[in-house]
């Protein structure tokens, strides 16, 4: 089977432009409102969320990479360690070094926090566990839960280990987040398997 890869690349970026930037705007207003009903617990709040959603973040990313390099090419072994890699790596920049690098650059005095490094068995287990299951799943499904989850993933850590801040500001916040999402999802999902398939396929 023989396959453009530029232009699977650019297909999907185009496709998932919409959604992703949509649910990052949707993202923001829940937050904003969820910030003005909670206000006395909500960094407490978002930071307990972010320890859960960044695993299944990653959990699902594992599937979503290794359900598109398996559609490619049937090799377990590879599959699995596609998975796992794009994962945790480019699952660490969208929730973690992304966020923490647009937090400084916009004076939120944002802390590093890395649970490959703080929670490696954790992060390790779920990443196996995704890239598994990923060669039996659909990837539309696991790359749109995907982004969804890392949208969330990267709003709350930057509102959990940033200054605090106004419902506006988790409004803005939440633009910054649909770029800390929307290259790495993609990348993870789209264009990190698809480098390691050769052109003739299997």
């Amino acid at each position: 089977m023989r396959f453009n890869k530029s232009e699977i690349i650019l297909r999907e970026l185009k496709r998932h432009f919409p959604f992703t930037l949509i649910s990052s705007l949707a993202a923001g207003v829940l937050v904003a409102i969820f910030y003005l009903i909670n206000k006395g617990y909500f960094v407490g709040i978002v930071s307990g969320l972010f320890e859960i959603i960044h695993p299944a973040h990653v959990l699902v990313s594992a599937m979503a990479t290794s359900a598109i390099y398996w559609k490619y090419k049937k090799s377990v072994v590879e599959t699995i360690l596609v998975g796992v890699a794009g994962a945790i790596f480019i699952g660490s920049l969208s929730d973690i070094l992304f966020p923490w690098f647009a937090g400084n650059l916009f004076s939120l005095n944002t802390h590093f926090h890395l649970p490959i490094i703080e929670k490696p068995f954790l992060i390790m287990g779920v990443a196996l566990v995704g890239s598994v299951a990923g060669m039996h799943c659909l990837f539309r499904f696991s790359h749109s839960i995907h982004v969804f989850l890392s949208i969330f993933a990267s709003l709350f850590y930057l509102l959990a280990f940033s200054v605090e801040v106004g419902a506006l500001a988790v409004l803005l916040i939440s633009l910054l987040v649909f770029l800390a999402v929307y290259i790495p999802c993609c990348i993870s999902d789209i264009v990190f398997p698809l480098l390691f398939v050769k052109k003739s396929g299997d």
